[in-house]
This record gives C-alpha cells, structure tokens and sequence, in this order.
C-alpha cells in the first residue's frame, strides 16, 4: 500500500512481548518536526555558536542517531517511499494549486492510536492536502491549531490568498493578516503561538489523564524565517539563528513542562526534521548540513541526513549514541510499539519498530538499506557505510544561471550535476565514514568498489523487482482549490471569490 513518510509510516518488524506488557499503561508520545532545519545546526553535532543548549542537553539525557534519514528531500510528509506491493509516484512539494491530497486508503498514525485511547493533535504545518477532505481532522487527529501549507507570502488577494490558520475545523485567521509575519524586519510571534498550543494541549491531557500524541510541527526555519521579538538579533547566526534559538527555547520548555507534571518517564519525545537546509535559500535565510553536501531537493546526504534526537527518562540510556541507519519511516512502527498496538495486516510497510535499539543501545537491527529518490526515480542507495549513486542532479543549469544554487560552495564536478545524469551502468560509490561529504567516488577498478556494487546491486534489484506503480495523488493542480474560502472565512469576513476551474497537469522542475 502507499506510505507517508511522517505520520503513517511503515514497519517490517514485530513488536516484542516485553513491550505489550509495558503498554499497559501506554506512554504519551510527542513528534517534534522541525522545517528546514540541518544536521549541523545543533552544538551537539559541532555547531560552533553552541545556541541549541536544550537540544544538546535532550541528546545528552538521551539518544543520539547520526545516521537518521528523512524519506524525501522537500518539506512535506508526504513522500516517494515504497513497499513490496506498489509504488505511489508523487511529489512531495504541495501548493495551494494542488488538488490532492493524503489517500483516503492511508492510515494514519492518530486513527491507530485511538485504539488504546490516545487524544491527537497537530500543531503548526500540515502539508497533506489543503481541501477540507485532506486536512487532520478527517484523518484521524482530534485537535489542530495551524496551516495547511507553509507560511510563503505575502500574497495580492486577487491573484493568490494567503495561507489560513485553523483552530480545528476553522480558520481563525491568515498569515500576514491576522497572524502577522515582518518580512523586512523577521519578526513574528508564531512560534510561541504554536508553543502555547502545546503547553495547553499536555496540560488539558494530563488533567484529564488521557494518553496524547502531539505532533509539534513548527515552520520557523523555512524560508522566509522568522522570530518572535525577544529572539531577534540574539544569534550569532543571523535571522535563521535567531529561529533556531526560539526553536530551541520552545523544546527546552515543553521538555521542563513535563517534568513540573512529573510525566516525564512517561512521554517519549522525538526530535528531527523534515529535510535537510535549504542552502538555496542563502545564509541569512537557511542553516548549516554539517559536513554533508549540497542541501534540501537533493538526495546527497546534506538534503536527507537529518539531526534526530530521542528522550525518555527512566528508558532511554542518557548520552547514548546508535549509528544505526534509521529513518523518519520508522517513527510509525515505533510508535505503535510503544502503545502495544499491533500494525495494520493488510498492508506491507517500510519502516522498522526502533525499540530494541532504543531500549538496549548494543542491540543492533538487521542491515537495512536506505532508498534516495527524487519524484519517482530512484536517485542512490546506502547500505552500511556505503553510497551508490545512479543517477546525479542538484538543479537546472536554468536556475544555476539564474542565481539559485543547490550547493552553494560545494560543486564537485561529475558529483553535483546540472542535468539529471545517469550512472546506473557505473554507480559513483562513496564510503561515507571516510568521506561524509560525498567528494571522492572509489575507483571502479578497486576491489572495495566491486565489493560495494555487488552487495548494493543484490539489494537494487530485489527491491525493483517488487515495485508495482500505483495512482499519482498531487499531478493535477488548479488555481480555483487554492484557499479562497476555508471554513470559516464567513464569520471572519475573509472568503475571497475563486477563479474559473480549469485543471491542468502540474509541473514539477525539480
């Protein structure tokens, strides 16, 4: 069946007894997804300024997984990701022009968690549809208070609205209208909008001592970044810093919330994010991959390699590190590990159940691969310490030319094309403990490389081989579906008129 990467993602695995007995009194759960934001942009992963002390005290009270992937290089949850069944061949990236949206065949992480009791919220960026058949509420969550898209803007009303806000089923507002954003100056107080969502939502659970889970998805580091007063100009780093230190504040508190309501031992907390830096975006405007190269829209590591961060008091090893190859895919069989609910038996998915690897740092899980695609094609593979790229692009010479560089300051020639070039009769295979940065493919006349390639080429070929197409969901767009009047826009007197319908294929240049 067709998997999404964030919220109904996918497991190979089975949950273990010791943890069924442990779910008798499920754990809260709490997705922290952050937009934009790199690898190197925390202390703890060598961020020279050292303004995350609150993610680095999180990794330094719990786990720390340094080969943690996202399923996609673009800023949604939805994703190219696969199963031996089919393939969905859509794109990740959703503008208000899109007509679809998340399947109705999905099952979403909150719909299973309701089993055990569970109370779901979304706070901040939804990104799986903006029509009002695609948004949380008719998938599963009992509460949002955010936007269906990203907070790009602001927009002439005539010819595209701004983006809504809604407080569940309602638009309570647009941004740069009611929910301001100072473009020129970076100032906004999103963030610590989205911040007391999340106080209220935890407190109003644990009077009521129903489990939760609060997938807290704030878009502060996409471009344009933003942050609230207090915040601006305290960063090293420029504007971005200044979002990455609220972001950063904001986790701390959430973290100290729990504590104060002594639910700390029971809430597991897991902090990543969505892609990796948009570097396109500029200095002022994106953060940092580490050592990793190019950023966000490509499958390099710098676009997929992401920070991830586990905490659990009383069951996750303080200061512990796996260097396990895991991925945002695997969030959903672990959280349904952790509630004792077992994964639907009509589908098979990709993800696998972290719990073992959690709970027991030296336990580790079979080797797996990690699939790199870019719209439908598959793009690299890694298995182990090992890369093979088969087909390699950062962007149109259309838009280098124009200004906007994927790499900025790391082209390497043959690695970082400017067409979509294909390797698939000669991989470039790179090892990435000794070149991280991807810079220096191994001689195809090396034993090591014909050792690589026949381990990788094994692992390709099986995987082709159970691909079965399936229905695109976001290839038609349409400037009549953009969000000219959401539900609710009568009492706040902002419905805007709609254009004529007239559909057309979209056109999708990365």
């Amino acid at each position: 069946m067709r998997v999404l990467c964030t919220l109904t993602l996918s497991v190979f695995s089975v949950i273990c007894s010791s943890l069924k007995v442990k779910a008798s009194n499920p754990p809260n759960i709490i997705i922290m997804l952050m937009d934009d934001m790199g690898w190197g942009d925390l202390g703890v992963f060598g961020q020279p300024s050292k303004e995350t002390p609150n993610l680095d005290a999180m990794a330094a009270q719990g786990m720390l997984l340094p080969n943690f992937y996202t399923a996609n290089p673009l800023c949604s949850p939805f994703c190219v990701q696969f199963d031996i069944q089919n393939v969905n061949l859509f794109t990740a990236y959703t503008p208000q022009e899109i007509v679809g949206g998340i399947s109705k065949d999905e099952i979403l992480l909150p719909q299973l968690l309701k089993k055990r009791g569970y109370i779901s919220k979304i706070v901040g960026k939804w990104h799986l549809g903006h029509r009002p058949q695609y948004l949380p509420l008719r998938n599963g969550f009992d509460q949002w208070f955010g936007a269906p898209n990203c907070h790009f803007g602001p927009y002439n009303s005539s010819v595209r609205p701004n983006i809504p806000v809604y407080n569940n089923t309602e638009m309570v507002g647009r941004y740069y209208e009611e929910f301001k954003i100072n473009k020129k100056t970076g100032e906004s107080n999103l963030t610590q909008i989205y911040l007391q969502e999340a106080f209220d939502f935890i407190l109003e659970q644990h009077a009521s001592q129903q489990p939760f889970f609060l997938y807290w998805a704030p878009d502060a580091t996409h471009a344009p970044v933003y942050a609230s007063k207090s915040f601006l100009g305290q960063s090293q780093r420029g504007r971005y810093g200044d979002a990455v230190m609220e972001l950063d504040d904001s986790i701390g508190r959430i973290l100290s919330l729990l504590r104060s309501l002594h639910i700390e031992n029971d809430t597991f907390v897991f902090f990543t994010s969505d892609n990796g830096a948009a570097v396109m975006s500029g200095p002022n405007e994106s953060g940092s991959n580490g050592p990793f190269l190019c950023g966000k829209e490509t499958t390099f590591e710098g676009g997929m390699r992401e920070p991830a961060i586990v905490w659990w008091p009383g069951h996750i090893k303080e200061g512990s590190v796996s260097y396990e190859l895991a991925s945002v895919m695997d969030l959903y069989p672990t959280s349904l590990a952790l509630a004792g609910i077992s994964p639907p038996d009509d589908r098979t998915l990709d993800g696998l159940d972290l719990t073992p690897v959690l709970l027991k740092p030296s336990h580790t899980l079979q080797i797996r691969p990690i699939f790199f695609y870019r719209g439908n094609e598959l793009m690299a593979v890694r298995l182990g310490q090992y890369k093979a790229h088969y087909w390699t692009w950062s962007n149109s010479w259309e838009e280098f030319k124009a200004g906007i560089n994927f790499c900025p300051g790391q082209e390497v020639p043959g690695v970082t094309t400017h067409n979509q070039t294909e390797h698939t009769m000669q991989p470039l295979i790179f090892h990435l403990g000794r070149d991280p940065g991807e810079k220096f493919p191994l001689s195809v006349l090396s034993n090591e490389y014909q050792d690589a390639l026949g381990r990788i080429s094994s692992v390709v070929e099986q995987h082709q081989k159970s691909l079965v197409p399936a229905a695109p969901q976001l290839n038609m767009c349409d400037l009549a579906v953009m969000n000219w009047a959401p539900e609710g826009c009568e009492k706040l007197g902002k419905c805007l008129k709609a254009p004529k319908s007239e559909p057309w294929k979209c056109d999708w240049p990365h």
